[in-house]
């Protein structure tokens, strides 16, 4: 046996997992589908309050267990591990990601995976009960009260002053977000923020030349 033979033998032998037997496999494997339910179950509390996809879900469950194998896999041989990084290279993931959240429940998905089969399941428990508190926590902080859209249909275009004066009379805040002007009506988008929304849209409606008038909260992005 040759030099170069003796060092890829040695080299081969380096990144093997000798000690990877078929009840490590399984008890990875196991705890890596617990914690899957379990990241299952905090996405499903989660958005509940928001669009739920319960195909994306799935999908995060089945991602951390199919993560787990691989990783198992690739602990076995050098050669395998090189084979799998070039097949997995040409995968490409087009969905977009509409929720930042929805990127975190996948990124700890992945990590529960990588964590579970390299065969370190404390540290994914761990990891798995820290993110769960971090999220729950920052989740129920109030940060700002997003702010209310007022909708104003009416069949005058000089009556925006009006408008304005009633709604400033019940909201802390009013700012105009958008006009829409024809020849003989005028409807307005108004951003606002108050805490007394019926007497706010019946002062509306008592300005002479508003035909309708619509008050509607949303979840998006809050102003300070």
């Amino acid at each position: 046996m040759g030099v170069q033979d003796v060092f890829k033998k040695s080299f081969m032998q380096g990144f093997g997992a000798p000690d990877i037997n078929t009840y490590t496999i399984i008890t990875s494997l196991l705890i890596t589908c617990v914690l899957a339910c379990y990241i299952f179950v905090v996405y499903r509390v989660i958005t509940k309050k928001t669009f739920y996809s319960k195909t994306f879900n799935i999908s995060l469950a089945a991602i951390a267990v199919i993560t787990a194998g691989i990783i198992l896999t690739v602990q076995s041989s050098i050669v395998v591990s090189l084979g799998m990084v070039g097949a997995l290279s040409i995968v490409r993931f087009r969905t977009a990601i509409k929720d930042p959240v929805d990127l975190i429940f996948l990124f700890w998905a992945i990590a529960i995976g990588i964590i579970c089969g390299a065969g370190f399941a404390v540290i994914a428990v761990i990891l798995s009960v820290l993110v769960t508190v971090l999220i729950m926590v920052l989740n129920f902080i109030p940060v700002a009260k997003a702010p209310m859209v007022l909708i104003v249909n009416a069949n005058a275009r000089d009556i925006e002053g009006g408008i304005m004066e009633s709604v400033k009379k019940f909201a802390k805040t009013a700012k105009v977000r958008s006009r829409n002007l024809t020849s003989s009506t005028m409807d307005l988008v108004i951003e606002t923020n108050t805490d007394k929304g019926a007497e706010l849209i019946n002062a509306v409606m008592e300005v002479e030349g508003v035909v309708s008038a619509s008050l509607m909260a949303h979840d998006g992005e809050v102003t300070f």
